[in-house]
């Protein structure tokens, strides 16, 4: 499991500290961009509501994609194990958010569209793979949007001006780094004739492009 340490919430000329620390995040989950913290002022500080229903979402869709896995490779034992309780964990995830909405005074909205993971999923269109290029495709897929999420948590623990959010937060990354992890072990592990590391790295690249184009509104890939 990846533990980043505790929240980072400097200020004044202790920001390189700070910047430090998602430097460090940006290294372990490999990503090529971090996200830059004025998103968490500018943006999501006036938007608590859409940002926290955003992410309620976010969770019953991350909870839907691993029992989706289960249907689609029942024959991988070590997946309908790991899917099984990931699903549960996300569900639990799901209903900590719903609380604090409720908390909040705010009722929980309708699903917000996800474009960022729509721009991600173009990168797997592609025909003529292999059952095991298809799994491994499926599995980093849910890497890349557990290791963003991931970092996105760690802006927002450290960034946003609401002590319960910030802690909420900083669990909820290191849960989102633990999954990373899983999808990416499970890759390697379940798809020996693909050079999973190299799918990896081209996605990354590829999603380092995406990115660029979010950081602007009120959603957890936004």
């Amino acid at each position: 499991m990846l533990d980043f340490g505790p929240k980072c919430r400097f200020s004044g000329p202790e920001w390189f500290f700070s910047y430090l620390a998602r430097q460090i995040a940006l290294y372990m989950l490999k990503l090529q961009m971090q996200t830059d913290p004025m998103w968490v002022k500018h943006v999501v500080s006036g938007n608590i509501e859409e940002i926290l229903t955003d992410h309620a979402y976010c969770e019953l869709k991350a909870a839907s994609t691993a029992n989706s896995l289960i249907v689609q490779y029942p024959q991988h034992p070590e997946l309908v194990e790991q899917m099984s309780d990931l699903s549960q964990e996300e569900m639990g995830h799901f209903r900590m958010v719903h609380r604090e909405i409720q908390k909040r005074g705010f009722a929980l909205g309708r699903e917000r569209k996800d474009s960022y993971v729509n721009e991600l999923a173009k990168f797997l269109k592609k025909k003529g793979k292999s059952v095991e290029e298809t799994l491994c495709d499926k599995l980093l897929f849910a890497a890349m949007i557990e290791a963003r999420s991931c970092e996105r948590f760690k802006v927002l623990s450290e960034e946003i001006d609401d002590e319960g959010l910030a802690t909420f937060y900083h669990k909820l990354m290191i849960s989102e780094a633990r999954h990373y992890t899983m999808f990416i072990k499970l890759a390697r592990k379940l798809c020996p004739t693909v050079d999973v590391d190299g799918r990896w790295e081209a996605f990354l690249a590829y999603e380092g492009e995406v990115i660029t184009r979010y950081g602007k509104s009120e959603r957890i890939h936004g």
